[in-house]
């Protein structure tokens, strides 16, 4: 007869599910000042220097700041989700071999990795709370900005920061710790500048060519849904297109982000 005791049920399973994920949400509300440093300074000291001094200084336009307040919220929330994920799957991994620790819960190893990814997802969620209304506080009045349409809002924030946690857990697997920073140079810094954070994609217009090879670059798709939901009045890829690229992303780095975690864990 099967000891019913050593099969965890699904109330055990769930139980140990919300315990290691309540246990990194702790870690993160306790380093919360400097996970806030780390993802939001960038974007912030862009929304200082060109979207309030630039324009009150004539070098750029008034209605500059429309464009770039969605980009700036984008690089934010996808970059605070990647590393959110990418930086303790490394550690875990790497130094402090904690991974270990976790495989031996009674859970499938799946639900371990989804903890991994709804910690970075939650993690996006705060950076881009805590980015937009200082942002519009720094910038002024924004005509163009709307945020009537909250739904949809939050249902493209959700999609873009899953794209990244995502992409953070294929990064955290299949890139060496002596390798981490080198990661974040080589990938990192041309994914902001070609992921039209900065310029509306439609804007490419002059520039054929690298209008369609920025579409391989998963920000393009956060940043123009960012816009089409935060001003839809401005230019933007069609909302339908943006979400159907990001849970495409998704499901991409998802397989090849869990492929990677299974293959380090199981070697």
């Amino acid at each position: 007869m099967t000891d019913v005791a050593t099969v965890p049920d699904r109330a055990s399973v769930g139980r140990i599910f919300r315990a290691l994920l309540l246990r990194d949400i702790y870690v993160a509300r306790r380093e919360l000042p400097y996970f806030l440093v780390r993802t939001t300074l960038q974007p912030l000291m862009f929304i200082v220097v060109f979207g309030a001094l630039l324009p009150r200084m004539g070098f750029v336009r008034a209605n500059y700041g429309s464009a770039l307040l969605p980009g700036v919220l984008a690089v934010g929330l996808a970059f605070s989700s990647v590393q959110s994920v990418a930086l303790p799957m490394v550690q875990d991994f790497g130094w402090t071999r904690e991974i270990e620790d976790r495989l031996l819960a009674p859970v499938p190893m799946q639900l371990i990795v989804i903890e991994k990814v709804v910690v970075g997802i939650v993690q996006g969620l705060i950076a881009a709370l805590f980015i937009l209304p200082v942002a519009r506080l720094i910038m002024g009045p924004i005509p163009a900005l709307s945020v009537s349409n909250f739904g949809l809002v939050l249902l493209v924030t959700l999609l873009s920061a899953s794209a990244f946690s995502t992409l953070g857990l294929l990064m955290g697997t299949a890139i060496s710790p002596q390798q981490i920073g080198l990661m974040f140079s080589v990938i990192v810094a041309p994914m902001i500048f070609f992921g039209c954070a900065y310029y509306p994609w439609q804007a490419l217009a002059v520039a054929p060519v690298i209008k369609y090879a920025v579409l391989i670059n998963p920000l393009v798709y956060v940043a123009e849904g960012m816009r089409a939901v935060l001003t839809p009045d401005l230019p933007h890829m069609p909302l339908a297109a943006v979400m159907l690229a990001l849970i495409a992303i998704t499901a991409l780095f998802w397989t090849l982000g869990f492929r990677s975690f299974t293959k380090r864990a199981i070697s």
